[in-house]
This record gives C-alpha cells, structure tokens and sequence, in this order.
C-alpha cells in the first residue's frame, strides 16, 4: 500500500477489514468491535469473499459507511480513503455507500447477529469496545425484523415503546425488556444479540434476564425501576419504519451520464426490462431503482477521472431528484457486476461481454457433473454446494394466504412463477440428522407471499429449535443440490396457482422449455407458446387439447432426448408425438400461433446445466405481465446469473432510439436533470425531436 496516502497494510489471511479516519489515517478497528459503529464517523469496511481469495484479480466490496451525525469533512475524508484504497487494490472492486439505519443487505450480512449503533466523539470511537467493563449504565432499543440493529437511547421510560425490545445494560446485569407486540421470531433474535454482547464485552460474566412479561418478571421489574424510575402513563406505539414500495423498488431506469464541454448532461435510456446491451465499455451510466438504491456503472474503458467523479456523480443524482440523503449509491465496475446489479437486466451474459472482440461465439466448456465424484473429491462438494446426492427426505409447502400448506409428494417439483415455496430437505452426516430449508421465491410472487414465506420460514425454524440450516433461492437461480434432490422433474410453470401447480386448464396450449442431461441438473421452464422462444439447440413440450408435441432441436444430444422423456410424463398424460426440427406437422404451428423467427445458431459446444446453468431472467416485458403490471427486481446472495429465458430474435437498435416496455422510438421517455455542482443541464439536441 502506499503509506504516503496513509493507507494501511492488507492482511491476506483476513476476509474482513474495518478502519476509521483520525487525522489523515485510517486506523484499524479491532475485531471484537466489529459491528459497533459511532454515529459522529465514517468507517471504511472491505470485504474480500473467502472463497475468492486466492484468486486474482476477484471482485471485492468496499463500503464507505455514513452515521447519522457525521459532519462534511468526515465524509471527505473517508470518500477520499475509499478512492485510493480502490486504486491500490487494484483488479474488480464493487463499492457502495451506506447510511445509517438503511444499510444494504450486503453490509449487515457481515455482522451476526446484528449491527450496534454507538454515541460518542472521536475519544471514544478509537476506543471501541474494552472487554469486563462493569461500571456501565445504558439503553439500547433492539430492531428485530428482518435485519437486527440496536441504538443507544435516552436512559429513560419514554424512550420505550410496545412493539421494540429495549436492552438495559447495567454491566453485570443485562435485561431484555420485550414490547408486548413483538413476535416470537423478535424476541429470539433480539436475545442473540443480547447473547453476543454478554460475550463479546462482558467476557460472558455478565446474568442475562428477560422480561416477557411484567407482571411474572417483578424481581426484574424492581431492578428497572430503581434505575428508570417509576412508570407514568402508558407505552406509546412505535412509529412505523419506513419501507420501500415493491412498486417503487421496480421502476428501474437507466440513464447516460457523459461531459458537454464543461457541463454533465444526464440522458434517461430506458426503463425496465433493461437490455445488456445498452451498457457500453467507453461510457458511464447511472441506474436508479426507483430511489431505493443507485448504481453507478463504469465501462472498462472510462477515464480514471470519470471513475473518481463516480460517488459525486450519484450525489448529485440523488439530490436532483429529491431523494432521502440515505439513498444507498453502489458503484460497479464493468466484469465486477454483483447479482442484484445483473437481476435487473432482462438477461445477462458475462462470456458474451467478455468475449465480444473476438470474431463469432466464443466456445463454452460444460461439465457433466458426476455425482459419484462428490464423496471422493469434497471440494467439488463443496464448490457445488452439494451435502449429499439429494436422495434425503424432502417436504414442500406452498404459501396459501399467509399460511403454508403441505404439497403432495407427488407434486413434488411442480412450482408456480407466482407462488413462494418452502422446501425442508433432511438428511444425515456422520450419523447425525441434518437440515436444510430452502426458500423458493417465485419471480412473479407477490409482495405479501415473499413476507409470508419468510414468516413462515421462521415459525417452521423455531418447531425444529433453530437447527434448520436457511437457504433462499430466487427462480432461476437454483443451486445444483436443489435440483439434486427433485431427480431432474422441477418443472416451473407460469402464473400463480393452488397445490397442483397448473394453474391453467388442460385445455390450455402451453410451451415447456427443458434444459439438461441428467436428472442432477435438469429444470423445466413454462415459456410463452409462440414459435419465437424455440431454440434449435434444446427440447420443447408443446401441450395442447388432444396432444403433447415432443420437439427436438437439431443441436440437441441424446442425454437432454433421454431426460425430456422423463419430464414429458410430469408435465401431460396426453398422447405423445415426437417432432423433428424441420418436420413439423401443420397442427404444431398453428398452436403457436404461425412460424416465426428463433434462435437456430448451433452451439460450438455441447452446454449442460451444472453449477453454471444458464439463468431464466424475470418474467416480465410485452408478452410477460407480472403482478402490478411491472417487472420487480430480486436481490439474489450469489454473484454471476447467467442469461435470462428465450427472447425474441435480437432488437436492432438504431442511432438515437431508445427502447422501454413495449415503447421504441427518438423520443422514448428521454428526460434530463442539472446536477449540483457539476455544471448546469445541457440538452442532447440529437435527442429532441
């Protein structure tokens, strides 16, 4: 590193490293304060995924953190770190500006349970946390939903309300006070914090005491009040957190940001779905999630000074629109795109970019995956995330108005766009019984059914005491053990439905798209049935009132043939007919509605879904309505989706035209913003009719 700027030493053998700035320097906090953080500052927090380590040039994630009270010159200072520190790393950094209180699922993922907001100067900042300190008296008020933070309040009954936990830390003793509207799943959770903090700065000495209810509690109510005082009056409610409309969250749109001259001229592109496409290396762009988050993309070829002026950039775009000033800002560098920057594409290809100087399709290497391997090479179990070969117990239930309802095991695998699936795999290891509770979301689910799942999620968690082992997976995402377990019949189709998972009368001329060769890796996508989502190189289930068509693609080998069969017998009990590409009968095209153009270029490479399946992106555009009638974006744990579901035949997009849901032309919604401090608004002429 270069200590002239004051930037510290990397220590390669650590995946977390946390700093905050005293005078000039960034000075390392220690581990065991890790998840503290003082409102008066600014830390820095680096992430280097452990799995990735070894690996160079890996994506990394630098968060520049903001409390609350910090003052502009802080704020200065660390965005000045951050520049510098990402200069010096070198290789793919993602970086992300967070807020206090509204941090991203990425940033509290670090720190279990929860995050600890602390009052105080600099004095005590640097002095963080000293273990076996008694002489302690203070309140913190625990937020338990779905992520945990815990603030320093005012040491007094008017800082409580009914539906918050409040911990009072008196250094030997330490009582949790549970709100009368707070939830089972709440109350847990609040108690692991306060477990952590017993731990972590009282060395595990200090007695732990829980008021669940006042009136059983009275020897721990004695001691509240002697340090409180009396009660007066009665427990006021808490005021609602503010949430993010999914509607909101939805409205994406992407925006050109280039120089005219002096000035920045800020040009609106388009609005979700987003094309790939429109990314282009030598530019920079601006993506606003409907004011709940802005990305800032940085082609590999923009200028180091554009790539400094990024954070300013999104700033000023924050306060042109009127957005809070919590907003979070994530910066993204071209090939170091995180998975929720790629959910909100209608598809991505990373080999496609990666590739596109080199003349034609670049060849792609697929491995059939042997499962048979997975007990004599553990880090390919590992790798694959696969803990057995999926021949464990399996339970399913579907989200049904707020409740889960068991699925018949012979349903197993039939999954709905539009419903949330609990999936409870149980299997044994070294003679032990283990679990694992996959939550399948559904890319047209409703809000209320992706709060239900998790709800649901937690209740099932704590009937088994906490030993369920969660993994959320988003459609299209499935993880290789996922489709282990239902032996290559996972069949999703479209809409929302009851425990059957049709959802549409037998009657219904429908269009399956089948991927795979083994029954380790196969999935079934239901796609709109119209001759243009065929492809030349996969199989296809046509099912229509007396019939179900067979058809096999001309690049198509004889393991997705055999597997196919398989899936046939899920999907329709209708007669079979079997249909080479080029020999359709007349019947077929017309229950597609006529011929049409479709992908027929034959692939250099035979591609089996494994760990890098190709991804179906979300069901939404022209011909996908999804609930709300807008495309809502998913945040997804993994990084690198793959592209998305079969598209129509590649849109040629002209000189000045911009594209948007069923819109195209000159005028396609182009708007403009000045942003502060960059210069006044200068108008594209090229862009105005």
């Amino acid at each position: 590193m270069d200590t002239n700027r004051g930037l510290p030493a990397i220590e390669s053998h650590r995946v977390l490293h946390i700093w905050i700035t005293e005078n000039l320097k960034m000075v390392p906090v220690p581990e065991r304060a890790y998840g503290n953080f003082f409102e008066e500052h600014c830390y820095i927090v680096l992430h280097v995924p452990q799995s990735l380590k070894a690996t160079s040039g890996a994506p990394k994630d630098l968060h520049y953190w903001v409390g609350k009270e910090a003052g502009v010159e802080a704020q200065d200072t660390a965005g000045s770190f951050v520049q510098h520190l990402q200069e010096a790393l070198g290789g793919a950094t993602v970086q992300h500006r967070e807020a206090q209180g509204h941090e991203s699922a990425c940033f509290r993922s670090y720190f279990r349970p929860g995050i600890i907001y602390r009052k105080g100067g600099l004095a005590s900042a640097l002095k963080h946390v000293e273990t076996n300190v008694y002489n302690i008296q203070r309140l913190l008020r625990i937020r338990a939903g779905k992520h945990v933070s815990a603030s320093e309040v005012e040491l007094s009954w008017h800082s409580f309300n009914k539906s918050d936990i409040f911990l009072l830390d008196l250094g030997k003793m330490m009582i949790q006070w549970n709100g009368p509207k707070t939830s089972t799943a709440e109350k847990a959770r609040g108690l692991a914090l306060t477990r952590s903090l017993q731990d972590r700065e009282r060395g595990g000495r200090a007695q732990i005491g829980v008021v669940d209810d006042e009136a059983e509690a009275t020897d721990l109510m004695q001691i509240m009040e002697a340090v409180l005082g009396c009660r007066v009056g009665n427990l006021h409610t808490a005021m609602p957190s503010k949430s993010i409309d999914q509607l909101q969250k939805a409205n994406v749109r992407l925006y050109h940001v280039y120089e005219k001259g002096k000035d920045v001229v800020i040009q609106e592109l388009s609005t979700c779905p987003l094309a790939q496409d429109l990314l282009q290396e030598e530019n920079c762009y601006i993506l606003d999630q409907g004011g709940f988050k802005i990305y800032v993309w940085q082609g590999r070829m923009t200028s180091l000074q554009e790539k400094k002026a990024a954070f300013s950039r999104a700033l000023g775009f924050i306060q042109a629109k009127g957005y809070p000033s919590y907003t979070n800002v994530e910066v993204v560098d071209e090939g170091a795109e995180s998975a929720a920057f790629k959910q909100l594409f209608r598809s991505w290809s990373g080999e496609q970019r990666k590739n596109k100087h080199l003349r034609g399709v670049g060849k792609l290497l697929q491995v059939k995956l042997d499962v048979g391997k997975l007990h004599s090479h553990p880090e390919l179990a590992a790798q694959l995330r696969m803990v057995d070969d999926g021949s464990g117990k399996v339970e399913v239930w579907s989200i049904q108005d707020s409740c889960r309802q068991p699925v018949d095991p012979t349903h197993h695998g039939q999954l709905c766009a539009g419903n949330c699936y609990l999936v409870l795999y149980t299997y044994q290891k070294m003679g032990l019984v283990q679990y694992i509770l996959y939550l399948w979301q559904g890319l047209q689910a409703a809000a209320h059914k992706i709060k239900a799942l998790k709800s649901n999620a937690e209740e099932l968690d704590l009937q088994y005491h906490g030993v369920l082992v969660q993994e959320h997976v988003t459609m299209g995402s499935e993880p290789p053990h996922f489709l282990a377990i239902f032996q290559g019949q996972l069949v999703i189709f479209q809409g929302s439905a009851g425990h059957d998972g049709k959802g549409q009368p037998e009657s219904a001329t429908r269009l399956f798209h089948v991927r795979g060769t083994d029954s380790y890796n196969t999935w079934t996508l239901e796609v709109p049935a119209r001759a243009s989502a065929l492809n030349s190189n996969d199989i296809f289930l046509l099912t229509t009132a007396g019939l179900c068509y067979l058809w096999f693609g001309k690049g198509c080998s004889g393991d997705q043939r055999e597997m196919a069969r398989t899936v046939v017998t899920v999907i329709s009990r209708k007669d079979k007919e079997m249909v080479l590409e080029g020999q359709e009968p007349p019947h077929f095209w017309e229950a597609l509605g006529g011929r049409a153009p479709y992908p027929s270029d034959k692939r250099a490479g035979r591609e089996v879904v494994s760990s890098t399946r190709p991804r179906p992106g979300p069901l939404c555009g022209p011909d996908l309505p999804v609930a709300g009638g807008s495309c809502e974006p998913v945040e997804a744990g993994g990084r690198g989706l793959g592209p998305g579901v079969p598209e129509d035949p590649p849109r040629r997009e002209e000189p000045g035209h911009a594209y948007r849901a069923g819109q195209a032309g000159p005028r396609a919604s182009h708007l403009h913003w000045m942003v502060p401090h960059l210069g006044p608004l200068q108008m594209d002429e090229q862009s105005v009719l």
